[in-house]
């Protein structure tokens, strides 16, 4: 399970991202980028944001650590921007937030940033699993630190979620916006990423990252009205993308072809 740390000072906000996560500090005396469940994207996001980083870890990509956030209604009492006070005051309770890593630079193809092909390659099998869109050169959510890349933002992938009808048929899709991810030039391994990412994930795996899911972020849906029948949900989506994995691949190998 995730650690759970408290806020102790809401420190500066982010203001490029969508879910208007901040740097807050937690009373280990840690800084923490964290991803409020008041903001508009709500619950799912965090729910995305910790799913998709825990198997992008799995698969032995770079992901900094995932705590839960406990905020106080006390925390932003003496916030002087009405926004982020409304949004402090919504986001009462258990929130998700990484690891802040200090001095960290975004990943540019423009600066000649350049990966490796083996987590290139990874990365491109890892967001096709997860229908990341959001890894493209225009928003890579790639940070170098300490020479080495870090994978960040994942709130807006297992976009399924967001219409819960659709579970079976998102399940099988050949996710060609892959053809945007940013690192698909580097990704000549594509097919051995494949076979090693079959050999870590499995079911089990999947349970035991639904069982970090706290009740407050899974909200009853048609089919899935109480938390423990999300999280088994979530479970069935995983492993029927991972068997059908092989289509994907062969979307991603395709794109990468018209790309070189």
């Amino acid at each position: 399970m995730p650690r759970t740390v408290s806020a102790t000072r809401y420190v500066t906000p982010l203001r490029e991202g969508g879910s208007l996560p901040a740097i807050v500090e937690g009373d280990d005396l840690g800084l923490y980028v964290v991803k409020f469940r008041g903001a508009g994207q709500g619950p799912l996001a965090l729910v995305a944001e910790l799913i998709s980083g825990e198997i992008g870890r799995a698969l032995g990509l770079k992901v900094p650590e995932i705590v839960l956030m406990e905020v106080d209604a006390a925390l932003g009492v003496n916030e002087p921007d009405p926004e982020i006070r409304d949004l402090l005051k919504a986001s009462v309770g258990l929130n998700l937030a990484l690891d802040y890593l200090p001095g960290s630079l975004m990943f540019d193809p423009a600066a000649r940033d350049v990966a490796a092909p083996e987590i290139a390659s990874m990365a491109v099998w890892f967001d096709a699993f997860v229908t990341n869109v959001d890894r493209t050169a225009r928003n890579p959510n790639l940070l170098w630190w300490h020479k080495t890349l870090y994978f960040i933002d994942h709130g807006a992938t297992l976009y399924f979620h967001h219409n819960w009808q659709n579970l079976e048929q998102s399940a099988l899709s050949r996710f060609p916006a892959i053809r945007d991810h940013v690192l698909l030039h580097w990704a000549d391994l594509i097919e051995k990423a494949d076979e090693l990412s079959r050999a870590r994930l499995c079911e089990k795996l999947f349970t035991d990252v639904m069982a970090q899911l706290p009740d407050a972020w899974l909200l009853p849906e048609p089919g899935a009205l109480v938390p423990d029948d999300k999280r088994r949900a979530y479970v069935t989506y995983l492993s029927s993308r991972l068997s059908a994995a092989s289509s994907f691949v062969e979307e991603a190998l395709r794109a990468r072809a018209s790309l070189i």
